[in-house]
């Protein structure tokens, strides 16, 4: 019992000092509540995705583009497209 009224007096006491940092225009606890909360760094994570999935599609485009079926199927459209202007 005299435990939980010692812990009860503290947490009273901490709140108490941090109204009055707050009165004073402290503001430590909404610092401290950003750091834990916020999202800094998830933006570093959300570029490596990006560019890992941008490096993936990269490598696969380059491989349709190298096949013999693509490069032909270009070739005619430059053709054919050629041959509608000229």
């Amino acid at each position: 019992m005299l435990a939980a009224n010692a812990h009860a007096a503290l947490a009273i006491d901490m709140i108490a000092r941090t109204d009055r940092m707050s009165e004073r225009g402290g503001h430590m606890m909404e610092k401290m509540r950003h750091r834990l909360t916020g999202d800094d760094g998830m933006t570093t994570a959300e570029y490596a995705v990006g560019t890992v999935a941008a490096c993936g599609f990269a490598g696969t485009l380059l491989q349709l583009l190298g096949s013999d079926w693509v490069q032909d199927l270009l070739k005619s459209a430059i053709s054919s497209a050629f041959d509608l202007i000229f």
